[in-house]
C-alpha cells in the first residue's frame, strides 16, 4: 500500500495552490516509511532514509489509517526546529524559558554552542519570513524550508537554487537527531523501528496552529 503526499512541500518548490494539489500528489510506499505523526503541525512521516515528508492537514486521518493498516509506528518526535526557531516568533520569552529551551535542545542532540550557530545562520531568513506571517505560536521545519524560497523573503536572504538541496539535507539531519538517538536502542533499526513486535512510542500532541 502507499499514501499520497504533496510532492516536495516543505522543501522546494513551495506548496502548490489547492487547484494544483491533485496533479502534484505523489505516492509513497509503506515500506519506505519509518514512522509518522499525524498530530504534528503539519502532519508528517519520516522515511527510512531519514527524510521528513509533510502531509496536508486535511489528510491527517488518512495518514493515521495508513499507519494502522501497515503497522507503521506513530511517534511524536521532539520538535528540534520548533525550539531552534523559537526566538523568531512574534512574542517574547523570559530568560528561564530560553534556558529550558536550550537544555531541551542539548538533550536532543543540539548543544548550546551549535544552537547559537544555527540560529545565527537561519535567523535573518526566518525573521524576514515571519515578518510577513506574524506567527507567535510555532515555527518549525516546514516553515524553515518554505522560507528558503519564499517570495516573502528578500531575494538576498533566500537560499540560492543551487544550494537548496544541501540546505534541505542539513535541516533534515538536524530535525532527525532525536530519532537517531531513539533508533540506537536495542531492537530498533531505521528500516523496521516498531515493526518487530515492540510497541510504538506514544503519539503526543502536535504543537502550534495546523496549516494546510
Amino acid at each position: 500500500m502507499s499514501i499520497h503526499v504533496l510532492g516536495d512541500w516543505g522543501g522546494f518548490p513551495d506548496p502548490p495552490p489547492a487547484a494544483d494539489v491533485a496533479a502534484s500528489r505523489q505516492a509513497l510506499p509503506a515500506a519506505a516509511v519509518r514512522d509518522a505523526d499525524p498530530a504534528a503541525s503539519p502532519p508528517e512521516l519520516r522515511t527510512v532514509s531519514g527524510d521528513t515528508v509533510f502531509v496536508p492537514a486535511l489528510n491527517a486521518a488518512e495518514l493515521e489509517r495508513f499507519c494502522a493498516e501497515n503497522r507503521i509506528p506513530m511517534r511524536h518526535r521532539p520538535d528540534v526546529w520548533g525550539d531552534l526557531l523559537e526566538p523568531f516568533l512574534d512574542t517574547w520569552f523570559d530568560a528561564r524559558h530560553q534556558a529550558e529551551t536550550l537544555d531541551r535542545l542539548a538533550r536532543n542532540g543540539v548543544g548550546h554552542a551549535e544552537a547559537v550557530r544555527i540560529r545565527e545562520r537561519v535567523g535573518p531568513l526566518v525573521a524576514a519570513y515571519n515578518s510577513g506571517h506574524g506567527d507567535w505560536c510555532h515555527l518549525g521545519l516546514a516553515d524553515l524550508l518554505d522560507a528558503a524560497a519564499s517570495d516573502l523573503v528578500p531575494a538576498e536572504l533566500r537560499i540560492r537554487p543551487q544550494d537548496r538541496a544541501a540546505f534541505r539535507a542539513w535541516a533534515m539531519e538536524i530535525a532527525d537527531r532525536p530519532d537517531a538517538k531513539h533508533l540506537q536502542r536495542p531492537g530498533l533499526s531505521p528500516s523496521g523501528a516498531g515493526r518487530q513486535g515492540a510497541p510504538p512510542s506514544p503519539l503526543g500532541p502536535g504543537e502550534g496552529p495546523v496549516r494546510s
